[in-house]
């Protein structure tokens, strides 16, 4: 195995039918060399044809905006993305990613290819490395890892350096984490002040889970590692995704524990396998036990339906309770 960095390469020999239905990426290569990705390597799009092939000598351009084209529908651009997933315990072996598989699927329900993942551990010049690969060829560059608030989280710093910008504490970043104090309990640190600092120029990736945001720089969208984290912030960003199709999304608030809707949730995201349902549970201060169930889907009226079934679930989950109480 690669000891320093690892490359998953999802080339589209034949689509495959996935959970829920839908057409997911196979990824089927591991550690593949550079050449094996001359004929599927997407080129940016701000380079001109003489600079892209300066760029990338040996790629194959397959068409002159350097877009790939689906194989469902060869009129259709559909963008492309890869994941950089960081951290040593990755590597080895300590921590089992259960990120992957997720963001595969979750943007191959927008219509975005995840074409490439790379795993590299809490090197600087290996993370900076692979972003600057990276977020030149693909549409959008997606991170997991390396933004808490130990000594070896620094994919912030690295992202800052890869775009060559200035990295401190971000203002909108240490209101949120003070304001999710206040509500926690717990007390700013040295340590946590580390989750405040932000490249330039860089957006917020917001975080209902524990508060402590990612953030969109370019084309690159750095998140958390927790799985929980991963999912709550792609709720956040999919809606600003540029995807093969408008993606629509809605949230309903409810004030039931997630252990109490989770099997009748799970039938509902069976019975509307063309929207992606997702619940994060939180502690309210006010209210006490909380879920966000969040829901996706390119069409607006299975959308609705769906909402619809979830909310006369909730309505039956509560009554249950009331009449148990």
């Amino acid at each position: 195995m690669c000891a320093d960095e690892c490359h998953l390469v999802a080339e589209p020999i034949k689509p495959i039918t996935g959970p829920r239905g839908r057409k997911d990426v196979f990824i089927h290569a591991f550690s593949f060399p550079s050449a094996s990705l001359r004929l599927h390597d997407p080129v940016s799009r701000a380079l001109g044809p003489d600079e892209r092939r300066r760029e990338f000598p040996g790629v194959l351009l397959g068409s002159p905006r350097g877009r790939i084209m689906t194989t469902v529908n060869a009129t259709t651009p559909k963008e492309v993305s890869a994941l950089l997933v960081i951290g040593d315990k990755v590597l080895s072996g300590r921590t089992k990613d259960k990120n992957i598989g997720y963001i595969a699927e979750y943007l191959s329900a927008l219509g975005i290819d995840l074409k490439e993942v790379r795993v590299v551990g809490n090197e600087e010049r290996a993370i900076v490395d692979a972003l600057n690969a990276l977020r030149h060829r693909y549409t959008y560059v997606f991170t997991t890892g390396g933004i808490g608030p130990t000594h070896d989280a620094i994919t912030a710093d690295c992202v800052a350096k890869a775009f060559g910008v200035a990295i401190g504490v971000d203002p909108r970043a240490l209101s949120i984490l003070h304001e999710w104090m206040k509500t926690t309990g717990a007390e700013m640190n040295e340590t946590r002040m580390r989750m405040t600092r932000i490249p330039e120029g860089a957006d917020l990736v917001l975080n209902k889970v524990s508060g402590a945001p990612g953030f969109w720089i370019g084309n690159v969208i750095v998140m958390a590692g927790v799985p929980s984290i991963v999912q709550a912030m792609l709720d956040e960003v999919a809606p600003k995704l540029k995807a093969g199709t408008r993606m629509f999304s809605e949230t309903v608030c409810v004030d039931v524990r997630e252990g109490d809707i989770g099997t009748p949730l799970g039938e509902i995201a069976t019975a509307h396998p063309d929207v992606v349902i997702g619940s994060y549970p939180f502690f309210d201060p006010q209210h006490g036990p909380t879920t966000n169930v969040v829901l996706h889907a390119q069409d607006a009226h299975k959308l609705a339906r769906a909402k619809r079934a979830v909310e006369d679930m909730l309505e039956r989950v509560r009554g249950a309770q009331s009449s148990s109480a």
